[in-house]
Parts: structure tokens; C-alpha cells; sequence
């Protein structure tokens, strides 16, 4: 586990450092997210869903008049600001957590693939299609239990919302639940749908904002290897967040994650706090985050602290 958390902190280092030295424009930050759902956290015998933050990326930035990005620094600090903005993007977060089952030892990497691809409808409307694609190394939770590894359930979420939306911004449509899980142990077996909504005001350097979700199991997607019989998916994600942008190009944000297990009648609320920065690498902008969270409440079993790693490509026209 020691050569996990030196490899970490030395990549931590690097992206810290990385977002530092160059001279940034602009400053932006993930601040949404979704569910996914993975094995029981204690003895593995059933499905919860836990809190990932993936599903919707909040950026904002906070500029000086004419400062450099793609379109001239304003036109991307406006993009930026929207979360349903006609801008492409390509987060990859990489989250560590600790503290699972029922010696609090084991951990689990969780590595997200998020593109985000705007879609013009016509004058009026625009559709956001977030992918979330998991893979996961999860080390095994009881004695003689093997690690997992694999892609765990893809999140698919639609966000329809309006192209001049002037006060709130927000977006509504449906999420989807596909089980592209490699392994059991990683994934629920079920097909899933449900709606979702985001609605967020910004003024100045604040961004307020709420993000959720609820999915119902609709379909089984085959046969278990461990022959488990898996509850329905009935879930429910929260996810409240509040962030500031300072003049230096530094974003700071605060939000939980949490989700409700209707089947279970069990919460995860994990409380993030991290900071971000947009810069370019190679002529290419990105945002370079890390942060940390605490497990406020969990199943039994459940994780105790993690941190995140957030690299995120952006691709301004």
C-alpha cells in the first residue's frame, strides 16, 4: 500500500507543480458528479451504489480581459462558466480511497473517463452527453479474497438545456445505467434509467449549484458468476456544491456527493474539498486539480478517506 501512496503523492507533486509554473489564464474546476455502483463494501454479497464524482463537469473560470485561450480568454471564460456550454472536454479523474471492509485496510482506485460532447439541436437548444466509463483496481476485502480489476458500469447522461439561458443555468434529461462491467464484483448486472437535473447561478467568482439523479434497475444483463442474487438498482444521488475563483487563477470548491440506496436504506456522503487550475501544455488547455474527501457516512465497511486527482482536457473552438 506504501508504494500506492508514494506514487500518488509524487503525482500530486507533478500536477501541482505543472499548474503553478506556467502562466494561467484561466482557473476552472469539476464540480458535478454521478453514481456508480460497486459490491457491498463488507462481505460482498450485495450491490450499493457509491458516490463517483463523474457525471457532469461544472468548470468555471475567472479571467482578466484579454488574457490568452482558445477564442481569446473571454469567449472561454464564458464557455467555462457554463456547464452546458458548447465546449468539448475530456476529464479524467483518478480517485483513491481507503478504509474499506471490515479491517479498514483495503482500497480502491477508480479511474473515470468523462467526455463531454455538446450537441447544437437548432437556435434555442442544445443536448450535453457525458459519458462515464470506470476503471477500477479494487483490492480485496476479506482474507483471501483476490483484487479486482476491470471497467466497472458506464453512466450515460443527457443534459437538454437552453443555448442564452440568462440567471439560472440548468439542464434536464435522462441517465442511463449500462452494464459494461468486466467483473462481478465491479458492476450490478442491470440495466438502469432515470432522470437527472442540474441548476447553477454564478455571480462574480462564486458558483452555487445543485446536480442530481435517480436511477431504477429495469432489465438483469445475464447470469452472475457467484451465482448472487443482486437487488434491484434504486438510487438516488445529491450533489450540492459551491466554489470560488480567484484573480490568481486558483479555484477552490466544496460539495458531497451523496447517495441514497432505497433497497439498502443506506447512505454514502463523501465531502470533497479540492482546488484546480486551467493552464496549457504544449498549446493544449487543460485544468489540473487535487483534492481530498472524507466519508462522512458510509455502509459498514465503507471507505474512510480519499484523494482525487482531476486532468482535464479542454477543446475550445
Amino acid at each position: 500500500m506504501n508504494r500506492w501512496l508514494l506514487a500518488m503523492a509524487g503525482a500530486l507533486t507533478l500536477v501541482a507543480v505543472a499548474g503553478i509554473l506556467p502562466r494561467a489564464a484561466v482557473a476552472a474546476d469539476t464540480g458535478a458528479g454521478a453514481t456508480t455502483l460497486t459490491r457491498g463494501p463488507v462481505d460482498g454479497a450485495r450491490w450499493v451504489p457509491t458516490a463517483a464524482r463523474l457525471d457532469a463537469r461544472t468548470e468555471h473560470v475567472y479571467v482578466a480581459e484579454g488574457d490568452g485561450g482558445g477564442g481569446g480568454g473571454g469567449d472561454l471564460a464564458k464557455q467555462l462558466q457554463n456547464p452546458v456550454a458548447d465546449l468539448i472536454s475530456v476529464p479524467i479523474q483518478a480517485n483513491l480511497d481507503q478504509g474499506y471492509g471490515p479491517e479498514d485496510h483495503a482500497y480502491q482506485w477508480t479511474i473515470n473517463v468523462q467526455p463531454v460532447i455538446p450537441i447544437k439541436l437548432n437556435c434555442r437548444w442544445n443536448v450535453i452527453s457525458r459519458t462515464i466509463l470506470p476503471v477500477i483496481v479494487q483490492e480485496g476485502r476479506l482474507p483471501g479474497q483476490d483484487d479486482a480489476v476491470g471497467l466497472g458500469d458506464t453512466v450515460q447522461s443527457l443534459f437538454f438545456s437552453p443555448r442564452d439561458a440568462k440567471g439560472l443555468i440548468w439542464g434536464v434529461g435522462p441517465v442511463f445505467l449500462l452494464p459494461t462491467a468486466t467483473e462481478d464484483r465491479l458492476g450490478a448486472k442491470k440495466w438502469g434509467v432515470g432522470p437527472t437535473a442540474v441548476v447553477l447561478k454564478q455571480q462574480g467568482p462564486w458558483t452555487i449549484g445543485f446536480l442530481g439523479n435517480h436511477i431504477w434497475s429495469f432489465a438483469d444483463a445475464g447470469t452472475r458468476s457467484d451465482t448472487l442474487e443482486d437487488p434491484e438498482v434504486n438510487a438516488t444521488f445529491l450533489q450540492p456544491f459551491v466554489s470560488y475563483t480567484f484573480p490568481s487563477a486558483f479555484s477552490l470548491t466544496v460539495n458531497t456527493e451523496s447517495t441514497y440506496d432505497w433497497e439498502n436504506e443506506t447512505w454514502n456522503v463523501p465531502i470533497n474539498v479540492f482546488a484546480t487550475q486551467v493552464t496549457k501544455i504544449c498549446r493544449q488547455p487543460v485544468s489540473l486539480g487535487l483534492g481530498f474527501r472524507y466519508w462522512a457516512e458510509t455502509p459498514d465497511g465503507g471507505p474512510e478517506w480519499g484523494i482525487r486527482l482531476i486532468w482535464t482536457f479542454l477543446f475550445p473552438k
